[in-house]
């Protein structure tokens, strides 16, 4: 199914508590209308900087240099990676992760295996303190070679990963009334809704129009 070419599309939705729920946020369903948000190569682009996984001036490059064929072949990838992660997601969601579902990610350790990350030193300014213990004056900083569009997979990639080692998937949840998923990090964790302002107050709405009909 195509999304929907009715009216402007919304910006995305940054709702997920992780980057990887926001990649699979990309495409959704928050009204009637199936809206995609990685439709072509430029789309991912303007993605991949609205969420801070891409310099502006990385994006701009690619714009000027890359052609549209590749990067729309490179748009396409990215929602064959976002609906194989989704299966990942929509089946181990609402309980731990075991060891016995991460050999089901070896198709994301092939994608990171052509990462071209390094690590560079970086000055730091010491404190103005004489008297204190001397300060570190260095540190690492991560950088990466954006030789080619294929890097611009690298970061969902990892942020995939990223959310695998480190989330704790009995909270990672769908919204109760549309498709957008998200990381409950609320106090109690008793969050439903994507957002309140989105589906929350559909929701009250609907329970208050059901109380006044009876």
């Amino acid at each position: 199914m195509e999304a929907s070419q009715v009216g402007a599309k919304p910006p995305p939705f940054f709702v997920g508590e992780h980057p990887a729920l926001d990649f699979l946020n990309t495409v959704a369903t928050p009204w009637d209308d199936r809206i995609e948000w990685l439709g072509s190569g430029l789309d991912l682009l303007a993605w991949l900087v609205q969420a801070g996984l891409l310099p502006a001036s990385v994006a701009e490059r690619f714009r000027r240099t890359a052609r549209k064929q590749e990067l729309d072949a490179l748009a396409r990838r990215a929602r064959e990676l976002r609906e194989w992660f989704r299966d990942f997601v929509s089946a181990q969601a609402g309980r731990p992760l075991t060891p016995e579902a991460i050999p089901r990610l070896e198709r994301l350790n092939r994608l990171l295996q052509r990462s071209e990350v390094y690590r560079q030193l970086e000055p730091i300014q010491p404190a103005s303190r004489p008297e204190a213990p001397p300060d570190p004056v260095a540190r690492w900083r991560w950088q990466r070679r954006w030789r080619t569009p294929e890097a611009l997979l690298q970061p969902i990639a990892e942020s995939i990963g990223d959310l695998v080692c480190r989330a704790d998937f009995r909270f990672v949840r769908r919204c109760g009334r549309c498709t957008l998923w998200f990381l409950d990090v609320s106090k109690g964790h008793r969050r439903r809704w994507c957002t309140m302002a989105i589906c929350g107050n559909r929701a009250k709405a609907a329970a208050h129009r059901a109380r006044a009909s009876q």
